[in-house]
């Protein structure tokens, strides 16, 4: 089975698992509460009916209006600040439900609206998560060159660590805030925070929905709005970093399967040289048996055309693998079937591609099971 369709086979698996775990948790931790608090709002109502000699068509009613009354309380919601706040939550996938459009008009408007102003919003984070950890990993870099440490490349690990901070802080910055603001408690605002960042949205807890904060608090309301698109910016900056990386192995296991494919076609698979270890090619390189009726090598020479070099080794690297070039296919032959090469593209001043070390390398040795003798080929870089 391919590694593509193992991969997602497992990814199904994980996620149906987590999926029961988190059935199992919820239900054990908010079950018992409902049910309590289900019993004593229903004593209220019934106090409530008995207090008031309202029947319960009556009370019905009564519970209809004051529904519809809730998105009143916190002000005007359409003007342009509410507005503006709604259609944030529409293209960030928020969705908090404190506004929704009573109108057809406006409801077929939100539907068009969010179907080309979600894909922007996704590529406009996407894009600026890859230029925020750029430009993390160019500071990550000169700040080690600067405190002189010995290795000055920047690995996952401390993008990861950089992302997670990052993400927190934001997180606890946002919780301090609103906390301020809205009088809640600073988890609870924590919890507000992130269920917004996330774009979950859940919006048992919703911002600018007190005191009419829309109209009366243009401060508030700015850093709102601010704090959404950052914050949304350095979340999709952390998932960039993770996730997009799961997301685009399948694609370079295709790549990788078809290059191999190619490779395999060109040569002879019935016979694969037996190669002694050298001490500057790695050990895992693939090679190529040197066969004069492998009239095929040509396809496998047209591979590696676009390197830019020649080097007397005949190693060369690609992106992915490094390719033995058989002695048998001439660099003549090469060049009459690309007619549009030159020998300059291979002996430029700024080649590339050549995997070996002229200090460190000198021969390649093979040994082929037809042949008795093993051929050692010198080479001067």
């Amino acid at each position: 089975m391919k590694r593509q369709n193992v991969r997602t086979l497992a990814l199904i698996i994980c996620t149906f698992s987590y999926l029961l775990i988190g059935a199992s948790v919820f239900d054990g931790l908010e079950s018992k509460n409902e049910s309590v608090q289900k019993r004593k709002l229903d004593q209220r109502k019934y106090d409530l009916m008995r207090k008031f000699g309202i029947n319960k068509a009556g009370f019905d009613e009564l519970e209809k209006v004051v529904q519809q009354l809730k998105p009143h309380k916190a002000g005007v919601q359409w003007k342009f600040a509410g507005s503006f706040y709604f259609a944030i939550t529409v293209i960030t996938t928020i969705g908090y439900g404190h506004a929704a459009p009573s109108t057809d008009s406006g409801k077929l408007f939100c539907m068009f609206y969010a179907l080309l102003g979600i894909p922007l919003t996704l590529v406009m984070f996407q894009s600026l998560g890859e230029r925020i950890n750029t430009f993390v990993r160019f500071l990550l870099h000169k700040t080690k060159k600067c405190l002189g440490l010995r290795r000055t490349g920047v690995s996952m690990a401390n993008m990861v660590t950089i992302g997670f901070v990052s993400c927190l802080s934001t997180l606890c910055v946002g919780a301090a805030a609103f906390s301020h603001y809205e009088g809640w408690s600073f988890f609870h605002a924590f919890y507000y925070c992130f269920i917004t960042l996330t774009t979950i949205g859940f919006g048992d807890y919703v911002a600018l929905q007190k005191d009419n904060a829309l109209q009366n608090d243009p401060q508030y309301v700015a850093f709102s709005f601010v704090y959404i698109l950052m914050g949304l910016t350095v979340i999709g900056a952390f998932l960039n970093l993770l996730v997009l990386r799961f997301m685009t192995m399948n694609t370079e296991d295709e790549r990788r399967d078809a290059e191999q494919r190619a490779l395999i076609s060109g040569g002879n698979p019935r016979s694969k040289p037996h190669r002694r270890q050298d001490p500057c090619v790695p050990s895992a390189l693939p090679t190529q048996r040197t066969d004069s009726k492998g009239r095929g090598l040509r396809d496998v020479y047209a591979e590696v055309l676009h390197f830019q070099t020649m080097c007397s080794c005949l190693w060369y690297k690609s992106r992915e693998k490094v390719v033995i070039l058989p002695q048998d296919l001439s660099f003549t032959d090469a060049l009459m079937e690309h007619g549009d090469m030159s020998p300059g593209n291979f002996f430029g001043a700024s080649s590339r591609g050549c995997t070996c070390s002229p200090k460190r390398c000198s021969a390649i040795s093979y040994r082929s099971p037809d042949v008795e003798s093993s051929t050692q080929r010198r080479s001067s870089v």
